[in-house]
């Protein structure tokens, strides 16, 4: 396998740049996931690194080489899409081993690595069939084992599971963690979906508009975005997030509403700094049915009007409002709520985040 190194790498179309100047080093087995809204710029990134895509200016090393300017089949790596691109007429065996094929493999090292890849991915019954004969994730599997068979330094995803239903998406993530940790691959994942971002990578890329925000482990981007954009993109349902005024250690809202300034910031803001307070739906709750923190928990606690309850069986999402729009929590061991009761919350404000207003950078030291 191999490391793979972003430096400076810029992507235009005539005067539009759309990746601006990135840097990325990904560690040799390591499991990066790039994620973001549509036109963030990271399926353009795959398709620089895959050599699909020309690059305008950097450099992208793969094992320690640059290979700036050499087309995809020089480059070692195996990339799935997310349509399948099976040959209908081909048996799942000969989709398996047409790349060796091509490449002039001698047959006994093409059934050796057709028979490893069967193996791995559980395909062993599956080999006389034909695509047509296949279900979604039978055909994805057979598309992962394309990529297994030519021994790739790196592994290359385009949002692979796109095409496939709830359920399989998850049965498919398991399969690809697996796949992962039986070929102990360099693998660089693009997604649009925080959920496959989060259970797979072990580390996250996070960009917006051809810029990388932020990248860390998916622990880190959940409980230390670094900025606004972050911590609304990451986290389903995503963190409350409303504009303030800091006034003598309190959090002034537009409503008139306040909430005390959590402790962790106080020695990083001042009074009349506007900024952008935070909380995620598992740190406000109806009191007595959420998790405790502890004893570093800096429980708030104010009663607020139901609009919405969406009912989850284990859990129950509650939209109460706060400053003039809809806060979410999440209440544990359910009661029966309706829109219009009034109930009364807890607020830990020890997990509180606080951002600029203007920079939308976090204001934690």
């Amino acid at each position: 396998m191999a490391t793979v190194s972003l430096k400076k790498l810029t992507k235009n179309y005539g005067p539009v740049a759309v990746v601006h100047g990135i840097d990325l080093e990904v560690a040799d087995r390591e499991f990066i996931a790039l994620v973001g809204p549509s036109g963030c710029g990271k399926s353009t990134t795959l398709r620089m690194i895959a050599g699909l895509e020309a690059i305008s200016d950097g450099v992208i090393e793969i094992g320690g080489r640059m290979v700036n300017d050499l087309p995809p089949r020089s480059r070692n790596i195996s990339m799935v899409f997310q349509s399948y691109a099976l040959y209908p007429h081909m048996t799942v065996r000969e989709n398996l081993g047409f790349s060796l094929k091509i490449a002039g493999a001698a047959k006994e090292e093409m059934d050796r690595r057709v028979a490893e890849a069967s193996g791995i991915l559980g395909l062993d019954q599956l080999l006389n069939r034909r695509p047509s004969q296949l279900s979604g994730g039978q055909r994805q599997r057979v598309a992962m084992g394309r990529a297994i068979v030519r021994d790739p330094d790196v592994f290359l995803f385009d949002e692979p599971l796109s095409n496939l239903d709830a359920k399989l998406r998850t049965q498919m993530r398991t399969e690809i963690k697996k796949l992962h940790a039986k070929v102990k691959s360099t693998v660089i994942y693009v997604t649009h979906d925080q959920v496959e971002a989060m259970t797979l990578a072990d580390r996250i890329v996070i960009m917006r508009d051809g810029f990388i925000e932020q990248v860390g482990t998916p622990d880190e981007v959940f409980r230390r975005p670094q900025t606004r954009f972050v911590a609304g993109f990451i986290g389903s349902p995503p963190m409350n997030l409303h504009e303030a005024a800091i006034d003598d250690e309190q959090l002034l809202f537009a409503s008139g509403e306040r909430l005390p300034l959590p402790s962790q910031f106080k020695a990083n803001v001042g009074t009349g700094d506007k900024v952008v307070f935070g909380l995620r739906p598992d740190d406000i709750y109806p009191t007595g049915h959420g998790i405790s923190s502890g004893e570093d928990a800096d429980v708030h606690q104010l009663e607020l009007p139901v609009t919405v309850t969406e009912p989850l069986g284990n859990e129950t999402l509650v939209f109460a409002e706060f400053n003039g729009s809809d806060w979410v929590s999440r209440m544990l061991n359910p009661k029966p709520l309706k829109a219009g009761d009034r109930v009364k919350m807890s607020l830990d404000l020890s997990q509180a985040h606080l951002f600029s207003a203007d920079t939308g950078k976090t204001l934690r030291g």
